[in-house]
Protein backbone atom coordinates (compact mmCIF):
# COMPACT_ATOMS: atom_id res chain seq x y z
CA UNK A 1 0.00 0.00 0.00
CA UNK A 2 1.26 3.46 -0.84
CA UNK A 3 1.04 6.48 1.42
CA UNK A 4 -1.35 8.01 -1.11
CA UNK A 5 -3.67 4.99 -0.89
CA UNK A 6 -3.56 5.04 2.91
CA UNK A 7 -4.37 8.76 2.97
CA UNK A 8 -7.35 8.21 0.69
CA UNK A 9 -8.68 5.34 2.85
CA UNK A 10 -8.35 7.40 6.04
CA UNK A 11 -9.39 10.75 4.53
CA UNK A 12 -6.09 12.12 5.83
CA UNK A 13 -4.14 15.27 5.08
CA UNK A 14 -0.58 14.48 3.98
CA UNK A 15 2.35 16.42 5.44
CA UNK A 16 6.02 16.20 4.43
CA UNK A 17 5.49 13.96 1.40
CA UNK A 18 5.62 15.72 -2.00
CA UNK A 19 5.31 12.34 -3.80
CA UNK A 20 3.03 10.17 -1.59
CA UNK A 21 2.47 7.65 -4.40
CA UNK A 22 6.15 6.74 -4.16
CA UNK A 23 6.14 6.04 -0.40
CA UNK A 24 5.35 2.37 0.25
CA UNK A 25 4.00 1.07 3.56
CA UNK A 26 4.72 -2.55 4.51
CA UNK A 27 2.66 -2.77 7.69
CA UNK A 28 1.79 -0.82 10.81
CA UNK A 29 2.72 -0.58 14.48
CA UNK A 30 1.38 1.39 17.43
CA UNK A 31 4.37 0.70 19.70
CA UNK A 32 7.52 2.60 18.76
CA UNK A 33 9.60 -0.22 20.28
CA UNK A 34 8.17 -2.69 17.77
CA UNK A 35 8.37 -0.60 14.61
CA UNK A 36 9.98 -2.29 11.62
CA UNK A 37 11.50 -0.44 8.65
CA UNK A 38 8.87 0.66 6.16
CA UNK A 39 5.92 0.50 8.55
CA UNK A 40 3.32 3.14 9.36
CA UNK A 41 3.57 4.24 12.99
CA UNK A 42 0.14 4.97 14.47
CA UNK A 43 0.49 7.67 17.13
CA UNK A 44 -2.39 7.02 19.52
CA UNK A 45 -3.10 9.20 22.56
CA UNK A 46 -3.82 7.18 25.71
CA UNK A 47 -4.70 7.75 29.33
CA UNK A 48 -1.12 7.32 30.54
CA UNK A 49 1.07 7.89 27.48
CA UNK A 50 0.65 9.68 24.16
CA UNK A 51 1.99 7.93 21.08
CA UNK A 52 2.75 11.30 19.49
CA UNK A 53 5.58 11.68 21.99
CA UNK A 54 7.30 8.62 20.51
CA UNK A 55 6.98 9.48 16.83
CA UNK A 56 10.59 10.63 16.52
CA UNK A 57 11.93 7.36 17.97
CA UNK A 58 9.59 5.43 15.65
CA UNK A 59 11.04 7.22 12.64
CA UNK A 60 14.54 6.57 13.94
CA UNK A 61 13.60 2.88 14.05
CA UNK A 62 12.61 3.00 10.39
CA UNK A 63 8.95 4.02 10.25
CA UNK A 64 8.13 5.22 6.73
CA UNK A 65 5.35 7.55 7.92
CA UNK A 66 3.33 8.51 10.97
CA UNK A 67 -0.46 8.47 11.41
CA UNK A 68 -1.29 11.26 13.86
CA UNK A 69 -3.91 13.65 15.21
CA UNK A 70 -1.40 16.52 15.32
CA UNK A 71 1.97 17.13 13.75
CA UNK A 72 4.28 15.21 16.10
CA UNK A 73 7.34 16.90 14.64
CA UNK A 74 6.10 20.46 15.26
CA UNK A 75 6.84 21.64 11.74
CA UNK A 76 10.08 19.74 11.23
CA UNK A 77 9.93 17.56 8.12
CA UNK A 78 11.34 14.43 9.76
CA UNK A 79 8.96 12.01 8.00
CA UNK A 80 5.63 11.97 6.14
CA UNK A 81 2.58 12.43 8.34
CA UNK A 82 -1.03 11.37 7.74
CA UNK A 83 -3.01 13.93 9.72
CA UNK A 84 -6.44 12.71 10.90
CA UNK A 85 -9.05 13.56 13.53
CA UNK A 86 -8.92 10.13 15.21
CA UNK A 87 -5.88 7.87 14.88
CA UNK A 88 -7.68 4.68 15.97
CA UNK A 89 -10.57 5.15 13.56
CA UNK A 90 -8.18 6.07 10.75
CA UNK A 91 -6.05 2.99 11.42
CA UNK A 92 -9.18 0.87 11.11
CA UNK A 93 -10.05 2.46 7.77
CA UNK A 94 -6.55 1.76 6.47
CA UNK A 95 -6.78 -1.80 7.77
CA UNK A 96 -10.08 -2.28 5.96
CA UNK A 97 -8.53 -0.99 2.73
CA UNK A 98 -5.79 -3.59 3.22
CA UNK A 99 -8.47 -6.24 3.77
CA UNK A 100 -10.42 -5.20 0.64
CA UNK A 101 -7.29 -5.63 -1.43
CA UNK A 102 -6.95 -9.19 -0.13
CA UNK A 103 -8.20 -11.80 -2.61
CA UNK A 104 -8.28 -14.74 -0.18
CA UNK A 105 -10.92 -15.56 2.42
CA UNK A 106 -11.22 -14.18 5.94
CA UNK A 107 -12.56 -16.05 8.96
CA UNK A 108 -13.58 -13.92 11.96
CA UNK A 109 -13.99 -15.36 15.45
CA UNK A 110 -15.62 -13.98 18.58
CA UNK A 111 -16.90 -15.44 21.84
CA UNK A 112 -16.47 -15.19 25.59
CA UNK A 113 -13.94 -18.00 26.01
CA UNK A 114 -11.54 -19.82 23.70
CA UNK A 115 -11.23 -17.28 20.87
CA UNK A 116 -7.46 -17.47 20.66
CA UNK A 117 -7.36 -21.26 20.98
CA UNK A 118 -9.95 -21.62 18.21
CA UNK A 119 -8.09 -19.10 16.07
CA UNK A 120 -4.86 -21.04 16.44
CA UNK A 121 -6.62 -24.32 15.70
CA UNK A 122 -8.35 -23.01 12.58
CA UNK A 123 -5.27 -21.23 11.25
CA UNK A 124 -3.17 -24.36 11.72
CA UNK A 125 -5.77 -26.57 10.03
CA UNK A 126 -6.07 -24.18 7.08
CA UNK A 127 -2.30 -24.08 6.75
CA UNK A 128 -2.46 -27.79 5.83
CA UNK A 129 -3.96 -26.63 2.55
CA UNK A 130 -2.48 -23.20 1.83
CA UNK A 131 -0.71 -20.17 3.26
CA UNK A 132 -2.58 -18.67 6.21
CA UNK A 133 -2.19 -15.54 8.36
CA UNK A 134 -3.68 -14.83 11.77
CA UNK A 135 -3.91 -12.17 14.48
CA UNK A 136 -0.59 -11.54 16.14
CA UNK A 137 -0.93 -13.08 19.64
CA UNK A 138 -4.38 -11.82 20.66
CA UNK A 139 -4.20 -8.37 19.04
CA UNK A 140 -7.95 -8.34 18.57
CA UNK A 141 -8.91 -4.74 19.35
CA UNK A 142 -9.55 -1.66 17.20
CA UNK A 143 -5.77 -1.16 17.13
CA UNK A 144 -4.59 -4.76 17.16
CA UNK A 145 -6.79 -6.05 14.36
CA UNK A 146 -5.71 -3.60 11.62
CA UNK A 147 -2.09 -3.98 12.76
CA UNK A 148 -2.48 -7.76 12.42
CA UNK A 149 -4.09 -7.45 8.99
CA UNK A 150 -1.35 -5.18 7.75
CA UNK A 151 1.25 -7.66 9.01
CA UNK A 152 -0.04 -10.20 6.47
CA UNK A 153 1.76 -10.46 3.14
CA UNK A 154 -1.49 -10.39 1.18
CA UNK A 155 -0.67 -13.48 -0.88
CA UNK A 156 -2.22 -15.85 1.65
CA UNK A 157 -5.26 -17.99 0.86
CA UNK A 158 -6.76 -17.44 4.33
CA UNK A 159 -6.74 -14.93 7.16
CA UNK A 160 -8.05 -15.93 10.59
CA UNK A 161 -8.86 -12.96 12.83
CA UNK A 162 -10.36 -12.88 16.32
CA UNK A 163 -12.41 -9.97 17.64
CA UNK A 164 -12.42 -9.17 21.35
CA UNK A 165 -14.98 -6.76 22.79
CA UNK A 166 -15.53 -5.19 26.19
CA UNK A 167 -17.80 -2.22 25.36
CA UNK A 168 -21.10 -1.88 23.45
CA UNK A 169 -19.66 -0.19 20.36
CA UNK A 170 -16.62 -2.43 19.94
CA UNK A 171 -18.07 -4.97 17.50
CA UNK A 172 -19.57 -2.24 15.35
CA UNK A 173 -16.05 -0.83 15.01
CA UNK A 174 -14.25 -4.17 14.52
CA UNK A 175 -16.76 -5.79 12.15
CA UNK A 176 -16.42 -3.21 9.36
CA UNK A 177 -12.62 -3.54 9.51
CA UNK A 178 -12.69 -7.33 9.27
CA UNK A 179 -15.58 -7.95 6.84
CA UNK A 180 -15.35 -11.73 7.29
CA UNK A 181 -16.31 -14.26 4.64
CA UNK A 182 -17.03 -16.66 7.50
CA UNK A 183 -17.93 -15.46 11.00
CA UNK A 184 -17.78 -17.75 14.03
CA UNK A 185 -19.57 -16.97 17.30
CA UNK A 186 -18.06 -19.54 19.61
CA UNK A 187 -19.96 -19.11 22.86
CA UNK A 188 -21.36 -16.54 25.30
CA UNK A 189 -21.01 -16.19 29.05
CA UNK A 190 -20.20 -13.64 31.73
CA UNK A 191 -17.20 -11.67 30.50
CA UNK A 192 -16.61 -7.89 30.43
CA UNK A 193 -20.11 -7.68 31.94
CA UNK A 194 -19.28 -4.33 33.49
CA UNK A 195 -18.72 -2.75 30.06
CA UNK A 196 -21.37 -4.51 27.98
CA UNK A 197 -24.30 -3.55 30.18
CA UNK A 198 -27.93 -4.63 30.12
CA UNK A 199 -28.32 -6.06 26.60
CA UNK A 200 -25.88 -8.81 27.41
CA UNK A 201 -22.96 -10.60 25.85
CA UNK A 202 -24.98 -12.55 23.28
CA UNK A 203 -26.40 -9.35 21.78
CA UNK A 204 -23.00 -7.78 21.21
CA UNK A 205 -21.13 -10.92 20.12
CA UNK A 206 -23.84 -11.70 17.54
CA UNK A 207 -23.38 -8.29 15.95
CA UNK A 208 -20.32 -9.65 14.14
CA UNK A 209 -22.75 -11.40 11.80
CA UNK A 210 -23.98 -8.04 10.52
CA UNK A 211 -20.63 -7.56 8.82
CA UNK A 212 -20.31 -10.90 7.02
CA UNK A 213 -19.74 -10.33 3.32
CA UNK A 214 -22.45 -11.04 0.77
CA UNK A 215 -22.76 -14.80 0.22
CA UNK A 216 -20.66 -15.34 3.35
CA UNK A 217 -21.27 -17.85 6.14
CA UNK A 218 -22.31 -17.44 9.77
CA UNK A 219 -21.18 -20.36 11.96
CA UNK A 220 -22.63 -20.27 15.48
CA UNK A 221 -22.91 -22.47 18.55
CA UNK A 222 -26.39 -23.89 19.01
CA UNK A 223 -25.74 -24.55 22.70
CA UNK A 224 -26.56 -21.07 24.06
CA UNK A 225 -30.25 -20.23 23.76
CA UNK A 226 -29.81 -16.48 24.14
CA UNK A 227 -27.19 -16.51 21.39
CA UNK A 228 -29.41 -18.55 19.07
CA UNK A 229 -32.26 -16.06 19.56
CA UNK A 230 -29.99 -13.15 18.67
CA UNK A 231 -28.58 -14.95 15.63
CA UNK A 232 -32.00 -15.92 14.28
CA UNK A 233 -32.97 -12.26 14.20
CA UNK A 234 -29.82 -11.22 12.34
CA UNK A 235 -28.99 -14.18 10.13
CA UNK A 236 -31.79 -16.75 9.70
CA UNK A 237 -29.57 -18.83 7.42
CA UNK A 238 -26.79 -19.37 9.96
CA UNK A 239 -25.03 -22.74 10.18
CA UNK A 240 -24.83 -24.23 13.67
CA UNK A 241 -22.49 -26.50 15.62
CA UNK A 242 -23.06 -28.22 18.97
CA UNK A 243 -21.25 -30.17 21.66
CA UNK A 244 -24.45 -31.03 23.55
CA UNK A 245 -26.04 -33.30 20.96
CA UNK A 246 -28.37 -30.81 19.33
CA UNK A 247 -29.50 -31.90 15.83
CA UNK A 248 -27.31 -29.57 13.76
CA UNK A 249 -24.87 -30.21 10.87
CA UNK A 250 -21.66 -29.98 12.90
CA UNK A 251 -21.30 -31.79 16.24
CA UNK A 252 -18.58 -33.06 18.57
CA UNK A 253 -18.26 -35.24 21.64
CA UNK A 254 -15.36 -35.83 24.01
CA UNK A 255 -14.09 -39.43 24.23
CA UNK A 256 -11.54 -38.93 27.03
CA UNK A 257 -7.76 -38.67 27.32
CA UNK A 258 -5.15 -41.10 26.08
CA UNK A 259 -2.09 -42.31 28.01
CA UNK A 260 -0.16 -39.18 27.01
CA UNK A 261 -2.87 -36.86 28.35
CA UNK A 262 -4.04 -35.88 24.86
CA UNK A 263 -7.75 -35.60 24.10
CA UNK A 264 -9.76 -37.88 21.82
CA UNK A 265 -12.83 -36.43 20.13
CA UNK A 266 -15.49 -37.62 17.68
CA UNK A 267 -16.67 -35.03 15.17
CA UNK A 268 -19.58 -35.04 12.77
CA UNK A 269 -18.88 -32.84 9.77
CA UNK A 270 -22.19 -32.30 8.02
CA UNK A 271 -23.21 -35.77 9.18
CA UNK A 272 -19.99 -37.70 8.48
CA UNK A 273 -18.10 -38.98 11.56
CA UNK A 274 -14.39 -38.24 12.08
CA UNK A 275 -12.31 -39.24 15.11
CA UNK A 276 -9.44 -36.90 16.00
CA UNK A 277 -6.67 -36.64 18.60
CA UNK A 278 -5.43 -33.30 19.97
CA UNK A 279 -2.98 -31.75 22.42
CA UNK A 280 -6.06 -30.18 24.02
CA UNK A 281 -7.99 -32.32 26.47
CA UNK A 282 -11.26 -31.97 28.33
CA UNK A 283 -14.87 -31.65 27.26
CA UNK A 284 -14.55 -27.86 26.96
CA UNK A 285 -12.14 -28.22 24.01
CA UNK A 286 -14.77 -30.06 21.95
CA UNK A 287 -16.29 -26.63 21.31
CA UNK A 288 -13.02 -25.15 20.06
CA UNK A 289 -12.29 -28.18 17.91
CA UNK A 290 -15.68 -28.51 16.23
CA UNK A 291 -15.86 -24.77 15.51
CA UNK A 292 -12.44 -24.86 13.83
CA UNK A 293 -13.14 -28.13 12.02
CA UNK A 294 -16.54 -26.91 10.79
CA UNK A 295 -15.03 -23.66 9.49
CA UNK A 296 -12.27 -25.56 7.68
CA UNK A 297 -14.84 -27.94 6.21
CA UNK A 298 -16.94 -25.02 4.98
CA UNK A 299 -13.78 -23.56 3.42
CA UNK A 300 -13.36 -26.81 1.47
CA UNK A 301 -10.67 -28.70 3.37
CA UNK A 302 -10.69 -32.49 3.32
CA UNK A 303 -11.30 -34.72 6.33
CA UNK A 304 -7.65 -35.82 6.27
CA UNK A 305 -6.41 -32.22 6.25
CA UNK A 306 -8.69 -31.37 9.15
CA UNK A 307 -7.65 -34.40 11.22
CA UNK A 308 -3.95 -33.78 10.61
CA UNK A 309 -4.27 -30.11 11.52
CA UNK A 310 -5.99 -30.96 14.79
CA UNK A 311 -3.43 -33.65 15.60
CA UNK A 312 -0.41 -31.42 15.07
CA UNK A 313 -1.62 -28.03 16.36
CA UNK A 314 0.74 -26.43 18.93
CA UNK A 315 -0.98 -24.81 21.89
CA UNK A 316 -0.65 -21.02 22.24
CA UNK A 317 1.35 -19.76 25.20
CA UNK A 318 -0.47 -19.30 28.53
CA UNK A 319 -3.49 -21.29 27.32
CA UNK A 320 -3.62 -24.70 29.00
CA UNK A 321 0.09 -24.96 28.24
CA UNK A 322 1.54 -28.04 29.94
CA UNK A 323 4.98 -28.10 31.55
CA UNK A 324 6.42 -31.21 33.19
CA UNK A 325 8.36 -30.42 36.37
CA UNK A 326 9.96 -32.71 38.96
CA UNK A 327 6.96 -34.27 40.69
CA UNK A 328 4.46 -31.92 39.07
CA UNK A 329 2.49 -31.23 35.92
CA UNK A 330 2.11 -27.45 35.64
CA UNK A 331 -0.78 -26.09 33.56
CA UNK A 332 -0.37 -22.43 32.58
CA UNK A 333 -3.60 -20.76 31.51
CA UNK A 334 -2.84 -17.28 32.78
CA UNK A 335 -3.66 -15.08 29.80
CA UNK A 336 -7.28 -14.31 30.61
CA UNK A 337 -10.07 -15.42 32.92
CA UNK A 338 -13.84 -15.17 33.08
CA UNK A 339 -16.45 -17.45 34.67
CA UNK A 340 -16.90 -19.58 31.56
CA UNK A 341 -13.21 -20.13 30.83
CA UNK A 342 -12.26 -20.59 34.49
CA UNK A 343 -14.86 -23.29 35.06
CA UNK A 344 -13.76 -25.12 31.95
CA UNK A 345 -10.09 -25.05 32.86
CA UNK A 346 -10.80 -26.38 36.36
CA UNK A 347 -12.80 -29.27 34.89
CA UNK A 348 -10.11 -30.12 32.32
CA UNK A 349 -7.28 -29.90 34.87
CA UNK A 350 -9.19 -32.08 37.35
CA UNK A 351 -9.53 -34.82 34.74
CA UNK A 352 -5.85 -34.63 33.88
CA UNK A 353 -4.88 -34.68 37.57
CA UNK A 354 -6.75 -37.97 38.13
CA UNK A 355 -5.24 -39.44 41.32
CA UNK A 356 -2.49 -36.81 41.71
CA UNK A 357 -2.45 -34.05 44.28
CA UNK A 358 -4.43 -31.25 42.63
CA UNK A 359 -3.79 -27.56 43.38
CA UNK A 360 -5.30 -24.45 41.80
CA UNK A 361 -3.62 -21.05 41.77
CA UNK A 362 -6.36 -18.68 40.68
CA UNK A 363 -6.68 -14.94 40.12
CA UNK A 364 -9.57 -12.52 40.36
CA UNK A 365 -11.87 -12.44 37.33
CA UNK A 366 -11.98 -8.80 36.29
CA UNK A 367 -14.59 -6.50 34.68
CA UNK A 368 -17.64 -8.41 35.93
CA UNK A 369 -19.45 -5.43 37.44
CA UNK A 370 -22.47 -6.17 39.64
CA UNK A 371 -22.28 -9.94 39.13
CA UNK A 372 -18.68 -10.21 40.36
CA UNK A 373 -19.49 -11.35 43.89
CA UNK A 374 -21.86 -14.08 42.82
CA UNK A 375 -19.58 -15.29 40.02
CA UNK A 376 -16.64 -15.63 42.43
CA UNK A 377 -18.80 -17.56 44.90
CA UNK A 378 -19.81 -19.87 42.05
CA UNK A 379 -16.16 -20.30 41.15
CA UNK A 380 -15.46 -21.31 44.75
CA UNK A 381 -18.17 -23.95 44.49
CA UNK A 382 -16.68 -25.23 41.24
CA UNK A 383 -13.24 -25.46 42.83
CA UNK A 384 -14.62 -27.46 45.76
CA UNK A 385 -16.57 -29.77 43.46
CA UNK A 386 -13.47 -30.43 41.33
CA UNK A 387 -11.81 -32.37 44.14
CA UNK A 388 -8.80 -30.05 44.34
CA UNK A 389 -6.72 -30.24 47.48
CA UNK A 390 -5.54 -26.64 47.67
CA UNK A 391 -6.65 -23.22 46.40
CA UNK A 392 -4.28 -20.25 46.31
CA UNK A 393 -6.16 -17.04 45.49
CA UNK A 394 -4.63 -13.82 44.12
CA UNK A 395 -6.53 -10.53 44.03
CA UNK A 396 -9.96 -9.37 45.13
CA UNK A 397 -13.07 -11.36 46.04
CA UNK A 398 -11.12 -13.83 48.17
CA UNK A 399 -13.98 -13.77 50.72
CA UNK A 400 -16.50 -14.69 48.02
CA UNK A 401 -14.34 -17.56 46.76
CA UNK A 402 -13.85 -18.85 50.30
CA UNK A 403 -17.59 -18.63 50.92
CA UNK A 404 -18.23 -20.71 47.82
CA UNK A 405 -15.66 -23.28 48.94
CA UNK A 406 -17.22 -23.54 52.39
CA UNK A 407 -20.73 -23.92 50.97
CA UNK A 408 -19.53 -27.17 49.35
CA UNK A 409 -17.77 -28.34 52.53
CA UNK A 410 -14.30 -27.87 51.10
CA UNK A 411 -11.80 -29.44 53.51
CA UNK A 412 -8.60 -28.60 51.64
CA UNK A 413 -6.06 -25.79 52.02
CA UNK A 414 -7.02 -22.19 51.15
CA UNK A 415 -4.78 -19.11 51.09
CA UNK A 416 -5.38 -15.56 49.87
CA UNK A 417 -2.33 -13.77 48.44
CA UNK A 418 -1.33 -10.31 47.28
CA UNK A 419 2.21 -11.07 46.07
CA UNK A 420 4.55 -13.88 44.99
CA UNK A 421 6.12 -13.65 48.45
CA UNK A 422 2.72 -14.48 49.97
CA UNK A 423 2.49 -17.41 47.56
CA UNK A 424 5.87 -18.77 48.64
CA UNK A 425 4.86 -18.54 52.31
CA UNK A 426 1.52 -20.22 51.60
CA UNK A 427 3.25 -23.05 49.73
CA UNK A 428 5.48 -23.61 52.77
CA UNK A 429 2.43 -23.84 55.04
CA UNK A 430 0.70 -26.27 52.68
CA UNK A 431 3.83 -28.41 52.26
CA UNK A 432 3.98 -28.86 56.03
CA UNK A 433 0.48 -30.38 56.07
CA UNK A 434 0.28 -32.54 52.94
CA UNK A 435 1.63 -35.96 52.09
CA UNK A 436 5.13 -35.55 50.68
CA UNK A 437 6.27 -37.32 47.54
CA UNK A 438 2.87 -37.73 45.91
CA UNK A 439 2.86 -36.58 42.25
CA UNK A 440 0.84 -33.44 41.67
CA UNK A 441 -0.82 -31.19 39.11
CA UNK A 442 -1.10 -27.44 39.57
CA UNK A 443 -3.35 -25.20 37.48
CA UNK A 444 -2.59 -21.47 37.16
CA UNK A 445 -5.61 -19.52 35.86
CA UNK A 446 -6.25 -15.78 35.98
CA UNK A 447 -6.63 -12.53 34.11
CA UNK A 448 -3.65 -10.59 32.79
CA UNK A 449 -4.16 -8.00 35.52
CA UNK A 450 -3.29 -10.64 38.12
CA UNK A 451 0.19 -11.11 36.61
CA UNK A 452 0.10 -14.78 37.54
CA UNK A 453 3.12 -15.47 35.37
CA UNK A 454 5.14 -14.35 38.41
CA UNK A 455 3.55 -17.15 40.43
CA UNK A 456 4.15 -19.65 37.62
CA UNK A 457 7.84 -18.77 37.55
CA UNK A 458 8.14 -18.99 41.33
CA UNK A 459 6.53 -22.43 41.44
CA UNK A 460 8.69 -23.72 38.58
CA UNK A 461 11.86 -22.49 40.30
CA UNK A 462 10.88 -24.09 43.62
CA UNK A 463 10.15 -27.38 41.90
CA UNK A 464 13.51 -27.35 40.12
CA UNK A 465 15.41 -26.54 43.31
CA UNK A 466 13.67 -29.43 45.07
CA UNK A 467 15.64 -31.93 42.94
Amino acid sequence: MTLEQAAKAADAKILNAPKPAEVTLCGAASDNRKVLPGQLFAAIPGEKVDGHDFAVSAVEAGAAAVLAQRDPFEGRALAPVLLVENSVKALGLIGNAWRRAFTGRVAGITGTAGKTTTKELLAHILSQKDKTARNLLNLNTQVGMPVSMMAADGDEAFWVMEAGISNPDDMDELGPVMEPDLAIVLNVGAGHTQGLGQKGTAHYKARLLRYVRKDGIALVSADYDDLVREVRSICPGATFFSVTGRPVPYRASYLGIDEAGRGNYRLWLDGAALDVNCALSGSYAAENIIAAAAAAHLFGLSRDEIAEGIRTVPLPAQRFARRDLPGWILIDDTYNANPLSSGRMIEAAAELAHDRTFACVMGEMLELGDVAGNEHRELGRALASSGCHAVFWAGGHADDVEAGLKSENFSGFFAAMTSPEDFAAALDRWDSTRKAGRPGLVLFKGSRGNRLERYVNLFAERSSHAL
